[in-house]
Order: C-alpha cells, then structure tokens, then sequence
C-alpha cells in the first residue's frame, strides 16, 4: 500500500532515462468505485516498471478511466479525450487510452469513429492494461473488450495507490445484483461479485497502518454485499470487522438499496461509534407507479417505515438520498408526491439528477416522455428546496462542537475537514480556524457559521 505523498516526493526528482518511455497518466472520472480501480491500475502499473506522473503533460501514456452512466458523465468523459489528444499534437503524449465505462457502453461506435484514441479496453480488461501498454505499439487502433465477468478482483494483495489521504475508498464488491429499468451498470460491469471478509479486512488493517483516518465502503449497492454467497456474510459482519481493527478510524459505507437495510445493520452502526450513522439510501422516486416502472423493488410505504425506523434506533443518524426528475411517465402529480415527501423526511443531504435517455436502456420504451426541460426544471425546484432543509439542519449545530478530519489548508486563514456527517466530494464541508494542523487530524471543533451545505467555527 503507497500514498499519493510518496509519488509526490519521486515527482520532485528528475525522472531517469529509462524511465522517460514509460511515463503514465491517469485521469478518473465518475464515481468512487472508478477512484478505487484507478488506485488498483496505478499500483499495477508502478509495479511494472511504469512511472506515474501527476501532470498530464509530462506523460507519454495517459489513461482515461471513464463514466458513461448518464449523458452528462458520457459529455465530461469525452471532452476529456478531446482536450487530452491535444497534447498528441503539442505534448509528450504518443497513446492515449480510453478504459472504462464508457468505452465498455459504446465500444462499438468508439472504436470506428473516435480517432483521437489509441486504444480502448473496457471493464473487464483493467488488470491487463500495463500488458497493453508493453505492446500498445503494434496494436495501435485496437480494442480489449474481455467478459467483465473475467476480471478478477481486486484484493488486499493487489498493489495500490492511495490519492485520497486522509480518507481512502474501500471497494468491497463488483457488478449489481439488481435491474433496475433505467441503469446500465449490470451490462457494463456484470453480476453481483462479493469479494471475502478475510480480505477486505486485510485491506482495511493496511490503510490504518498507512495512516488513513477514514475507510469509505464503496460497491455498487454496498448493502447487498453478500448476497451471492448465500452463507449469512454481509455489510454488517463487514462493517463489525472493520471498526475493531481502530477505535481511532472512521468507517462510511456508500450506496445502500433501501431493500437490504436490515435491521442487523442497524443495530451494527448503533452499536459501534466509530462507524458514521450516515446512511446513503438512493430512493429515486416516491411515486409508486413511477418505483414500479423501475424496478425498485418497494412503495412509498416502505420508505416511510424504514427512515422511521434508522432515526428511532439512532438518535445522531443522518440520511443522504438521490432523486431523480424527468422519468418517463413522471406527471405533475407524481412530482408532487416526491416534492412532499422531501419535506416530510427532510433528508440532510440529497442529490438530484435529471432521467438521461438512451437507447440501450429498458426505459427508453417506455412512453409518456417527460420533455428534458420539465425535467431540469423540476430538478431546481427539488435542489433548492434541499438547499432549505440543508441549511436549517446545518443551523442545529450552531453552538455545538463536533469532530472534523482536517483534509487540507484552505486558505491563509482557514482548514478544510468534515464531520462525521459530511461525506467527501459529495456532502458540504467544515472550514476550521486553527493554526498548526496537518491532513489527518481530528480535531474538535465549536461551530460558529451555518450554510446552505458549509459549516465554519474554531477549534
């Protein structure tokens, strides 16, 4: 296991002659699973003789771990191939890379109509790229588009490099066990895959050694981990393991479908103080016809019951959703329902995404469009409420103090950390005013400010 500060050190130092051939580059777009593969393909690449650069500019191999889940992730990925094939021209980049999701989702278009690649590899190909690269020069133009179901998984054993201290993403299972009507993921990344306790726990003991104060449990659905092994282990077994390894660690866990919320899980948080009572629970909608028409599996009822149910058992528990506006069939009614029930549970943070339509999906047969301007217009309105709730929880803690992993210096006079509620990249942060602290403290904080999403106050 290496941290990102090694890199930086070697970064500062002139790279050798023989080393200037193999120079690598790697962009990761998307989610925090793409992060942890990028980690995993950094450590296997450094680990063949490859030497990874933290500039774009300076590499004769860039990489471009892509997302192609919605239309707005397949415009970035793209706009980055574009802007990176510059550097072919005017830089010292000779082979660009397109791997990932997006090159796994439209490998057939890419291939013959993206000249500025050099090469595509999907899914299932990633633990083969340092191969490609070896001979990338005598394939020039071709693609590796391998059964995602081949790719063996990554493991404790599996070199890495970690670029998010003081907190790293745990990835604890691959592909979805779940088809929901307007998702991609089981195509491109395969079925469920649930890698062992014993090894994940192996991992985690190796952050805590490297210094990571915060583990992030990342998969899919994190909370149907398990499921294909059919002998009882899950995220809750998971999640006991962890936490004994360090008091002194977090522990988060990610993405959970509001079907495998048990109660044992529950419990587990409740029970256990270092791991975040933060429950990340995707609903999508609360219509029941439009829950019914993807796929989700329960009704506006089940809701209900289950976020009842968290903040009975957990006094401190704090909830994060994700909605989306502009489902085919989604009517004003409809929009209503979801809009109230925002108001009713008061989610503490909550992203909203606009439906993207295309053609590979399930839903795109389905009729009754919702015009995309509708929809983002919808989308607004549903974001500026949660700019309300948001800002009238954050003014709770008004008055109180809080711990904060310290991140980074934010500027002269102020540190950037967040509490045990805010998850990183997606939730607000905590700016701290402190003098001396270094990333990986965790320091106590009186808060003083309140934001929409922010929170300010001194140590």
């Amino acid at each position: 296991m290496k941290l990102l500060q090694l890199l930086q050190k070697k970064e500062n130092q002139s790279i050798p002659a023989n080393k200037l051939m193999k120079t690598v580059y790697i962009e990761s777009l998307g989610c925090p699973r793409n992060f942890a593969d990028s980690e995993f393909l950094s450590g296997l690449l450094e680990n063949n003789g490859y030497h990874l650069v933290l500039s774009p500019k300076d590499a004769r191999f860039i990489i471009i771990n892509t997302c192609g889940f919605i239309e707005d992730a397949v415009n970035e990925s793209l706009d980055y191939i574009f802007e990176f094939s510059k550097l072919k021209k005017f830089g010292k980049c000779e082979f660009l890379i397109v791997a990932g999701c997006l090159a796994q989702r439209f490998k057939d278009e890419l291939a013959s109509e993206l000249d500025e690649a050099d090469f595509f590899v999907g899914t299932g190909g990633f633990s083969d790229i340092y191969k490609i690269l070896s001979e990338i020069e005598l394939k020039k133009g071709k693609t590796f588009f391998p059964d995602p179901l081949n790719q063996p998984l990554f493991t404790s054993s599996s070199p890495r490099i970690v670029s998010t201290f003081p907190f790293a993403y745990l990835k604890i299972a691959e592909g979805c066990a779940r088809r929901c009507s307007f998702c991609i993921i089981p195509e491109l990344k395969g079925r469920l895959r649930s890698r062992g306790v014993k090894d994940i726990v192996s991992e985690a003991e190796s952050l805590v050694l490297s210094g990571i104060k915060e583990i992030v449990i990342v998969s899919q659905e994190s909370t149907d981990y398990g499921r294909d092994f059919k002998t009882g282990e899950d995220l809750s077994l998971v999640l006991k393991e962890i936490s004994s390894i360090s008091r002194d660690t977090r522990i988060r866990f990610m993405y959970g479908h509001p079907l495998s919320i048990s109660d044992k899980l529950i419990e587990t948080v409740a029970e256990n103080k270092n791991i975040c009572s933060y429950f990340d629970i995707p609903i999508q909608h609360a219509s029941e016809k439009l829950l019914k028409k993807m796929n989700r599996g329960y009704d506006l009822s089940f809701l209900r019951n289950l976020f009842k149910k968290i903040r009975q058992n957990i006094s401190d528990a704090v909830l994060r959703t994700t909605i989306m506006t502009g489902f085919p069939g989604e009517t004003e009614d409809d929009f209503v329902i979801l809009s109230d029930f925002l108001d009713e549970i008061k989610f503490d943070h909550a992203g909203v995404f606009k439906y993207s339509e295309m053609d590979d999906l399930k839903s795109f047969a389905f009729e009754n469009k919702v015009d995309p301007e509708k929809a983002e217009q919808r989308r607004i309105v549903l974001m500026e409420k949660q700019a309300l709730i948001s800002q009238e929880k954050n003014y709770e803690y008004l008055g109180k103090t809080l711990s904060v992993l310290i991140e980074k210096k934010d500027s002269e006079e102020f540190y950037a950390g967040r509490t045990m509620f805010q998850a990183p990249e997606v939730d607000g942060i905590t700016y701290v005013d402190g003098k001396n602290l270094q990333p990986g403290d965790l320091v106590d904080v009186l808060i003083t400010d309140a934001f929409d999403y922010d929170l300010a106050g001194n140590v």
